[in-house]
């Protein structure tokens, strides 16, 4: 596949769901974001449970290590679920040889930021990871929940939202993502902008992936920039031509792959250091 089939199919979908109330276009999205995963990792054990009142879904390589992480989805915090980011729950959980954790957080608008962060600190004081790894405005949600921290563990970061969402602050529009739709983020989250905490590094390890096409990536990088004057150790890469989305096709477009694959070796370097 390349990068151009990818956006044509992935745009399809989400134009579908437009039409649809919110729990088809939930359904609708898992559906889209799984038919690019690939099979799971050989001896690998998935296993869904409730901890402490919240959903989970747990990624049991077979070669496993001590130890296991959180991954907290992405969706624009109103879609998204343990089911549309599958295989990239299971990807890591195969590339780091350790359980994943990926969190079924509430969504809005049934409920507001407060209690998605709410929902992803219960799994971490149940699960107590030693990384913590979020796709897109799970990234935001794993940024906070290091800051909730006394010592924060290694944090992994894929195209974020970081720092206040103004129009001033992002990038070019782009495929699969636009600058309002960034924005849109606003009216379920009204306090972002209120937020000033980013300036501070939310880890003293911090692997970030980003992507050449996307508003997020112009503050991304500039958050990068401010970690690492103020000592933070912040591993960063960004894959060229790829889109926003693009990590749930990671096993067919070669250069989101590769760029995928780099991050996960450097978080898992991080973990034995």
């Amino acid at each position: 596949m390349n990068i151009e089939a990818f956006i044509q199919h992935f745009s399809a979908g989400l134009a579908a769901m437009d039409e649809l109330p919110l729990p088809q276009a939930r359904s609708a999205y898992d559906k889209l974001c799984r038919t690019f995963a690939p099979p799971d990792p050989l001896g690998m054990r998935i296993e869904n449970t409730v901890l402490s009142g919240v959903s989970v879904r747990r990624f049991i390589p077979q070669q496993l290590a001590p130890g296991c992480v959180l991954f907290i989805h992405g969706g624009g915090f109103t879609i998204g679920s343990v089911e549309s980011h599958h295989g990239p729950a299971a990807s890591l959980a195969q590339a780091l040889g350790r359980e994943v954790v990926s969190v079924n957080y509430r969504l809005a608008p049934e409920v507001d930021y407060a209690a998605m962060l709410a929902d992803c600190q219960t799994i971490l004081m149940a699960v107590q990871p030693i990384a913590l790894v979020g796709d897109s405005a799970g990234g935001r949600l794993a940024i906070d929940l290091a800051r909730s921290l006394i010592e924060a563990p290694p944090l992994g970061l894929i195209y974020p939202p970081v720092g206040e969402l103004l129009l001033e602050y992002l990038g070019e529009d782009a495929p699969l993502l636009s600058c309002s739709d960034v924005l849109g983020i606003r009216k379920y989250w009204p306090e972002i902008n209120a937020h000033q905490f980013d300036r501070r590094p939310p880890s003293t390890c911090i692997e970030v992936l980003t992507v050449a096409h996307d508003p997020l990536t112009l503050p991304m990088e500039a958050a990068v920039t401010g970690w690492r004057k103020a000592g933070a150790s912040v591993g960063y890469r960004c894959a060229l031509q790829m889109v926003h989305a693009a990590l749930h096709a990671q096993s067919q477009l070669p250069t989101m792959g590769a760029a995928w694959q780099d991050f996960c070796l450097k978080l898992k370097q991080r973990l034995t250091e």
